[in-house]
């Protein structure tokens, strides 16, 4: 069996793959999916049920809830998105830097990760965006500080467990330059793993941008995000529950399914689950 095959055998993957599908697609076309300008005030119209004109109602300003569903998918798909190639990015090369090179390098840029790991990340990230301020790049660029050097420490040992494979002390007795070495044979198995590891973390920095938005510390209202939308609502979870339900809805759906997608990719991968199944 395959890695496509292996991936999509389960109902509950493809389910998965159906659901961050449609929040991709729906990130993607926000701007024509979208009835209303998820923006624009309406005070007329504010707190409306759902009906045909709105189909999930409207909020305290009278905007269209549906519309700020799909263009707040925009802004965390977005950011999640940068945030997840920024870590790779600096997690790779720090990692394969430091577990090629070894002795003083490797125990120097080791020490740097120990300083960042020490922390808890959200406490971290909340620190950082009170140096750098608030608002939407801010948040990337915290949440990257407080991520990569757990990143660089996987990239790190997957590293040092393959350069003294054979076929690797091989390439080096004949001469092959490091830096062939490393982008032939170093990279791919890596890669695959960083694959793995980031669709696992999606959810986690999802969680991450929208609880950072919800205190405050994120996308700045009006810009819709679905931590946002939860903190704008919080006044009317008696009177409108469905304010605070829909985007908290969003935020579960969107975490579950690439959660689901990684563990289902993780066991895709894995040379074992063709002997276990």
């Amino acid at each position: 069996m395959n890695v496509l095959n292996r991936l999509l055998h389960r109902r509950l993957t493809q389910v998965a793959f159906l659901l961050a599908g449609l929040m991709l697609a729906a990130a993607v076309a926000a701007p024509l999916l979208s009835p209303y300008d998820p923006i624009t005030v309406v005070l007329a119209e504010k707190l409306q049920p759902p009906s045909t004109s709105h189909w999930l109602g409207t909020d305290h300003l009278g905007r269209d809830i549906f519309s700020r569903l799909i263009h707040a998918a925009r802004t965390s798909v977005g950011s999640v998105t940068a945030i997840i190639a920024c870590i790779l990015v600096l997690g790779f090369a720090v990692g394969c830097f430091s577990g090629y090179a070894g002795g003083r390098i490797d125990a120097l840029l080791m020490r740097i990760c120990d300083v960042f790991l020490v922390f808890p990340t959200f406490i971290l990230a909340m620190f950082l965006i009170g140096i750098l301020g608030t608002g939407l790049t801010n948040v990337v660029i915290a949440i990257v500080l407080t991520h990569w050097a757990w990143y660089a420490r996987l990239i790190r040992g997957f590293v040092l467990s393959l350069k003294n494979r054979d076929y690797i002390l091989a390439a080096r007795v004949a001469g092959t330059p490091k830096v062939k070495i490393v982008i032939q044979h170093i990279v791919p198995p890596v890669f695959a793993q960083l694959i793995v590891l980031a669709t696992l973390d999606i959810g986690h920095m999802m969680l991450h941008v929208s609880g950072l938005s919800f205190l405050g510390l994120g996308v700045s209202p009006p810009t819709p995000e679905w931590g946002v939308m939860i903190n704008d609502a919080r006044q009317f979870l008696w009177t409108r529950p469905g304010l605070i339900v829909y985007p908290g809805l969003m935020i579960f759906v969107t975490v579950m399914s690439f959660n689901l997608l990684g563990d289902a990719l993780r066991d895709a991968l894995d040379p074992t689950m063709g002997e276990k199944q």
